[in-house]
């Protein structure tokens, strides 16, 4: 089975082409968090993803997403290559998205309802007071 499910930052704003046939499609870019650990510490990087989008997908991409916003991408991946100019092969790997939704932007992430600073820690999860005695309300 070929699916994916990713969520992260725009690293730069869509680009929309269109295809011989007049087709829209939008390219974009997620940087997609990883945990690594090295020696005893766990560090934080990120995976630059390639995915792509077509017709209304690609339009609703362009119009409402810019770069930090976070999105949330289901699709599969596609693989292929071609030869440039010079006979060359290059092989691309992309993931198709057949849905993105919003995440939030990163000013939303940044702040609360209120408009005050939220204390988020950097795995973006607010901290909870150890005042809070109540049981949790799901296991």
């Amino acid at each position: 089975m070929n699916r994916v499910e990713l969520s992260g930052r725009l690293t730069k704003k869509p680009v929309i082409s269109y295809s011989q046939n007049g087709s829209s499609v939008a390219r974009f870019s997620l940087a997609v968090d990883r945990t690594v650990k090295r020696g005893d510490n766990w560090e934080h990087e990120a995976d630059f993803i390639p995915c792509v989008c077509f017709g209304k997908k690609a339009e609703f991409v362009e119009k409402y997403f810019d770069k930090g916003d976070f999105a949330i991408v289901t699709g599969n991946i596609k693989t292929g290559s071609y030869d440039d100019k010079d006979g060359v092969r290059h092989y691309t790997t992309d993931v198709w998205a057949e849905n993105i939704e919003f995440g939030g932007s990163k000013s939303d992430n940044a702040k609360n309802t209120s408009g005050s600073q939220a204390n988020v820690d950097n795995d973006g999860f607010m901290n909870i007071p150890d005042c809070i005695d109540e049981e949790v309300p799901f296991n």
